[in-house]
């Protein structure tokens, strides 16, 4: 059999369309019929080597819904039509020491989704079973490709580092992840505040659930909450003034980067005293995910997105590389 799918085949280059033959099923693995795929900044950066772990040709896609077409002859646990999602990852061991504790997400051969494989801006993807998470009720399957990525990415840190629902939490940022940090942590419980360097969001920030609001441009915005959060979530890719975020932090608070940021440099004595850390994440496990997408469910938590065909895939990267996108992009699969 053969796959249709779009792909590059230059670093940089137009996808087109593309087949390949996938081979035989493996004995764990499920195959997803496609019907949505959000398009993720991953992606991009994918699409120009930015990372240097790319191979063409390049299938991006990895924030699939789809249903299931077919099944390994050792999956038992997923069905022949049950929808799903799959994320960043596709494949771990199963059997090192992060897999049996549950942390699938760290095991040191876990396979990416669009890393030397071909991805989900196709008609089918292939993934092993434990990675392909099914779609609780209540969650709108057409927005929920984004919740795979960037949704368990803003969501992770709510339970790595143990975040009660009477916490105050702060999210710096308010674009593809920090419109749904923002949601997920209204949803837990929170007092959520929003850091934006630009003061024109603050009524948008408020209908995405944030309580408050702070304008961040300004050099003392930051001083006015010393000691008030109990972790303050960043999810852009800049340089800050990390030690003034650290001192916005109440004792014991979390400073938790899910944005690429360059570098940190931050002093260590207040750290120290106020026992304080800094710390980081990538997506998540296949539990986080389900558990992620129960509440999403439960409290109506779903992304913002634009929605184009997967025919018009070189225009939603164009949208994407503007910037512009509000907030996330999805594609429908308009294969015939």
């Amino acid at each position: 059999m053969t796959i249709r799918a779009y792909a590059a085949l230059s670093k940089g280059g137009k996808l087109e369309p593309f087949e390949y033959d996938p081979g035989q099923l493996a004995g764990d693995d499920v195959e997803i019929d496609v019907e949505w795929c959000g398009l993720c900044h991953s992606d991009l950066s994918m699409l120009e080597n930015d990372w240097g772990i790319t191979a063409y040709p390049f299938v991006p896609g990895h924030e699939v819904v789809g249903r299931i077409g077919a099944v390994g002859p050792n999956v038992t646990h997923l069905s022949v039509g049950q929808r799903v999602g799959l994320g960043w990852n596709s494949r771990s061991c199963l059997h090192c020491e992060q897999c049996l504790s549950g942390n699938q997400v760290r095991c040191p051969s876990n396979v990416g989704t669009i890393v030397h494989r071909h991805g989900g801006f196709a008609e089918k993807v292939r993934c092993q079973s434990v990675w392909a998470v099914p779609l609780p009720e209540g969650v709108d399957p057409s927005t929920a490709g984004p919740l795979f990525c960037g949704g368990i990415t803003v969501f992770n840190p709510l339970i790595i580092n143990r975040i009660s629902p009477t916490a105050r939490v702060a999210v710096v940022g308010i674009g593809g992840l920090g419109h749904m940090a923002i949601a997920f942590a209204r949803a837990w419980g929170c007092e959520v505040t929003a850091f934006s360097t630009s003061p024109d969001k603050e009524a948008e920030a408020r209908q995405l659930g944030a309580h408050h609001f702070l304008a961040t441009r300004d050099p003392q915005a930051l001083a006015s909450v010393a000691g008030r959060f109990d972790m303050i979530l960043v999810t852009i890719n800049v340089d800050l003034d990390w030690d003034a975020y650290v001192t916005a932090l109440a004792p014991g608070g979390r400073l938790h980067l899910v944005g690429a940021a360059p570098s940190i440099t931050a002093t260590i004595a207040p750290l120290i005293f106020g026992e304080k850390s800094i710390g980081a994440s990538p997506t998540g496990s296949p539990v986080p995910v389900a558990k992620m997408l129960e509440m999403a469910g439960r409290h109506g938590v779903q992304p913002i997105v634009e929605r184009f065909a997967m025919s018009d895939i070189n225009a939603a990267f164009d949208r994407l590389r503007s910037g512009k996108a509000r907030y996330r992009i999805v594609l429908e699969n308009d294969f015939r």
